[in-house]
């Protein structure tokens, strides 16, 4: 039995260090935290100085048995979870739910996984840090508070199934405020004028006049002006300049970058870079520092200089502008400089690259460029067209690698160069344009541009975007854009050869295609947030809170003062909304029908947004009719709402059985029978017709088709979330990329069918078919009991051998819902 015990969270990252460490070593996965909050209940004790009701879950019972058998037999237990403050409170409970001995626990951290780090780990070992546990609680428990508290509120006055966050809500308020921005805003047009000319080396180079016309007819007159004139240098400066590396990786950096040229989103990024720590390449990837040790400085410049030479490395050191934010020690780096594109899955491959770059090009030489303007004059009037030029005169840092920006930031020209000219030289121009050109809206948020702003408010951490964007893409409440963009025309006016002509061009503007858009019920949710809670969807609250949570990582602040400071205010506010506050359906009176003269309004219904003809109050009923899914409650007006009324449309009869389009909560659809079709992305239930309805039922009927009998049962095909399946006698059997899913042979089919069937055989214990109850194989070495969708999980000191049908039943029976009671019972 080896004497020491290592614990980390991750079964990858124990797989990594077991390679490092001899024959006394075992090294034991925890995946993950093994104690937390209860997922049903608040599991905080708001009495009680809010403390925490921690739960180790069921399914992870099993695995804290076994360690606490391993840590009795170990000399030495090694706690060697993350450095940050995730990882500590690991360690922690590690610490509480498998009762470790101080005097043989010792918690290590190292934040890169070679061997030289642990080893140096190892002697150096500290006890568990309680500030940085403290912290992590108080982002723990105020975040339940916000959850649990807020949630039910939305569920009572706005629709059951929402949820709120301390910084999801924040997240979805930007968004939603940003696209309101959009909505508001007036483009403004001007006319910008841009020239060719040819030097008397007949080189061409452009230039622009750099103030903007605001009327087609000052921009013609302009241009009018330039007829028959005389054009020529009128002053040329050249000055020295340079270029700048960017600082190493942070998580926030490495997020917003991998996203603008890999285009990874940010949980892609996140999972990628996680893989990479684990198998010891990068350093720990979630770190606010952009600082590198001593060893990393020395690798790099070694790296340079074998690659490049001496003049292309300098060694340089940053500063990062958060305060203790996060307690990793070093920006994210290679782990060994030498190794540049090491053999990785491509997605591994492509991030490592990107990271190995950037942290070179760190530590690499200025560029060093000239910059030329030219300024060029003109015999019949008094503004002087200019031109920029760039030359690098040493490449430095360039040779490697260059930041990329947001689009938002990236308005200007690309500089090139410029042809040699001197003071005095005669220009010939060729032609000058006057295009018009519109003032932009803001730009939509891109999951990267939404960490570089929530990053610049001090809202949240490095551990925190990538799950607050996930959330707010499940829940709903922010969709990624799919519009291409629309054409829009616009005018240029040109003069060439004496003469001013005129032309029209389009472009195409308002393209949200992967950008984050609010939908109705994020933009209703976060009115009634930011109109009731306004101190929790405050930005400076949300920044605040992280400085607190820094300052008990620090050990200057008390966690639990800074609970009772918060939950104070919170609560009461909570419990007078929660009594007081009107629904919110984000209602939005569009006309009165002329037909009955009821109203017409949009507004959000149990099963999304939806048009409604009359209300509630009336005594007849009122209709209703989903929206379609490009279609919102903000924009909708009143001729497509009432164009909505007309669905389902009846288009005829096939096969005997009726066929009707319509709009349902997935989309466009047409209905056969009680068959369900979706119409494919752009087609619309108001525009197909019979031909087209009768060729996707065909598609439909070939599809649900049988491709083959066996055992005298169909055998059909389809694919869903996990891909390719076969379905045979109820059994879903995953077709693997070892068979060609499209030409599946009769021998593929009896193979896939008889290797579930010895599955099935495998995970079944015992079975009574005439009851329709079974005993099966589970994870974690647990048995279920089923009977049709009852699942019933038992606990481990029960044989599931020997269980009879009537304890089985018994316990079926518990579990069975209760029937609910008539409201006439209830009553009674």
């Amino acid at each position: 039995m080896p004497k020491n015990l290592v614990i980390v969270e991750s079964p990858a990252k124990a797989k990594t260090i077991e390679r490092f460490l001899g024959k006394d070593f075992q090294v034991e996965s925890s995946f993950g935290h093994i104690a937390d909050l209860p997922s049903k209940e608040l599991g905080v004790d708001v009495d009680n100085n809010f403390q925490p009701k921690y739960i180790v879950d069921k399914e992870k019972k099993a695995l804290v048995t076994k360690l606490k058998g391993l840590a009795k037999k170990a000399e030495m237990i090694w706690l060697a979870s993350d450095e940050d403050r995730e990882g500590e409170a690991i360690s922690w409970h590690l610490a509480e739910e498998l009762g470790l001995e101080k005097s043989k626990t010792r918690r290590i951290v190292f934040n890169s996984i070679t061997k030289s780090a642990i080893q140096r780990a190892i002697e150096n070992p500290r006890e568990i840090n309680y500030n940085l546990v403290n912290a992590q609680q108080a982002r723990r428990v105020l975040d339940r508070l916000v959850g649990y508290q807020l949630s039910p509120v939305l569920w009572k006055k706005i629709k059951p199934g929402l949820s709120a966050g301390r910084v999801q809500s924040v997240a979805v308020r930007l968004i939603v405020e940003r696209e309101r921005e959009i909505d508001a805003f007036n483009p403004e047009a001007s006319f910008r004028i841009k020239a060719e000319f040819k030097t008397e080396n007949r080189k061409v180079f452009e230039a622009k006049i750099s103030k903007a016309f605001s009327s087609k007819a000052d921009a013609e007159s302009f241009l009018k002006n330039n007829i028959g004139a005389d054009f020529s240098v009128a002053k040329l400066d050249k000055k020295p300049a340079k270029k700048s590396p960017a600082a190493p990786f942070t998580t926030s950096t490495l997020q917003q970058e991998a996203s603008r040229k890999l285009y990874f989103s940010v949980g892609r990024t996140m999972q990628v870079a996680q893989r990479l720590y684990e198998a010891g390449l990068i350093t720990y990837m979630r770190t606010d520092s952009v600082n590198l040790s001593k060893e990393a400085l020395n690798a790099a410049k070694d790296a340079i200089v074998d690659n490049f030479g001496e003049k292309y490395s300098t060694v340089r050191n940053y500063t990062g502008k958060s305060k203790g934010a996060q307690e990793a020690h070093e920006a994210i780096r290679p782990t060994d400089m030498k190794l540049q594109s090491p053999s990785l899955e491509r997605d591994q491959q492509k991030l490592y690259e990107l990271i190995w770059k950037r942290t070179l090009a760190s530590q690499m030489s200025d560029a060093q460029l000239e910059r030329t303007n030219v300024r060029i004059k003109a015999s019949t009037h008094k503004d002087e067209f200019t031109a920029n030029g760039e030359v690098i005169k040493f490449d430095g840092f360039l040779k490697v690698y260059l930041e990329s920006t947001d689009e938002e930031d990236a308005t200007e020209e690309q500089e090139g160069m410029l042809p040699a000219m001197v003071v005095g030289e005669k220009l010939i121009n060729k032609y000058i344009t006057a295009t018009e050109r519109f003032t932009r809206p803001p730009y939509r948020y891109t999951e990267a541009s939404l960490v570089k702003k929530l990053e610049e408010l001090g809202i949240g951490r490095p551990s925190t975007y990538a799950p607050t964007i996930s959330t707010i893409l499940n829940r709903g409440y922010v969709e990624k854009g799919t519009i291409e963009g629309v054409e829009r025309q616009y005018k240029q006016l040109i003069l060439e050869g004496g003469q001013v002509s005129e032309k029209g061009l389009t472009e195409i503007i308002g393209s949200d295609k992967g950008k984050m858009v609010p939908t109705d019920i994020g933009m209703i949710v976060n009115d009634f947030l930011v109109s009731h809670f306004t101190n929790i969807l405050d930005y400076n609250f949300t920044a605040k809170v992280e400085e607190d949570f820094d300052e008990i990582a620090a050990g200057e602040e008390d966690w639990q003062k800074v609970m009772q400071s918060f939950y104070k205010d919170f609560h009461p506010t909570v419990l007078d909304v929660e009594e007081n506050a009107d629904r919110a359906s984000g209602e939005r009176v569009l006309g009165t029908d002329p037909k009955t003269g009821r109203q017409v309004a949009a507004r959000l219904g149990r099963f999304g947004p939806m048009v409604q003809i009359g209300t509630v109050e009336e005594e007849e009923k009122p209709l209703f009719a989903s929206l379609l899914p490009e279609q919102s409650i903000t924009t909708i007006t009143f001729e497509e709402a009432m164009e909505l009324f007309q669905l389902p449309r009846k288009l005829g009869v096939y096969e005997g059985e009726e066929v009707e389009a319509s709009v349902g909560r997935f989309g466009p659809y047409v209905r056969f029978g009680k068959k369900f079709i979706s119409l494919d992305k752009g087609e619309s239930a108001f525009d197909v017709d019979m031909d087209r309805a009768i060729e996707l039922i065909i598609a439909k009927q070939k599809a649900d088709a049988p491709i083959a009998h066996y055992e005298d049962k169909e055998v059909t095909k389809g694919v869903g979330r996990f891909g390719p399946f076969i379905k045979w006698n109820s059994l879903f059997i995953n077709v693997n990329k070892k068979y060609d899913f499209d030409n599946l042979t009769k021998e593929d089919i009896v193979e896939l069918i008889e290797a579930k069937k010895q599955k099935e055989i495998e995970k079944l214990i015992q079975e009574w078919p005439e009851e329709g109850i079974r005993i099966e194989k589970a994870r974690w070495g647990r048995h279920n009991i089923i009977k049709g969708k009852i699942k019933v999980e038992l606990s481990k000191d029960i044989d599931a051998t020997k269980i009879s049908l009537e304890e089985a039943s018994a316990l079926i029976e518990k579990k069975s819902p209760k029937k609910k009671k008539t409201k006439a019972k209830a009553k009674k």
